[in-house]
């Protein structure tokens, strides 16, 4: 059996926008599909029921509920970047942490030469490492 297995994210009024952000932040990125609510359907019209995005060589499934849950992201579940260069995990720590929370600040770590975990202005956390 053959499986494919993608991250899917739900946000809740926010999924354009996130989407957006990731793929204008990592090259080689590109927003693959997104389907918008009709008229009639259950959703608010225009918002995503489903669309999905490629950061690097992983596609990303997002949706924006527009049922309120009682739960959001955890840092339990989180997006792990190999990153390139310094340069890299800097511009990518740096706008990652643009409204959003450094779990483990960028530094060096005895894992890592240089490491930072950080959940984004959307709740979403990514580890960034370079070896």
């Amino acid at each position: 059996m053959s499986s494919k297995i993608r991250p899917f994210l739900m946000f809740s009024g926010q999924a354009e926008e996130a989407m957006n952000f990731y793929v204008s932040l990592f090259r080689d990125s590109e927003i693959l599909d997104v389907i918008r609510y009709k008229p009639g359907e259950p959703g608010p019209e225009g918002t995503f029921k489903k669309a999905s995005f490629r950061i690097g060589d992983q596609s990303v499934l997002c949706t924006d509920s527009f049922v309120k849950h009682d739960f959001t992201f955890t840092p339990s579940f989180s997006l792990f970047v190999q990153c390139d260069s310094d340069d890299d995990i800097q511009r990518v720590a740096s706008a990652l942490l643009e409204g959003g929370t450094a779990l483990m600040p960028l530094g060096e770590y005895g894992f890592s030469r240089r490491f930072a975990w950080v959940n984004d202005r959307y709740g979403v956390s990514w580890q960034l490492n370079l070896d």
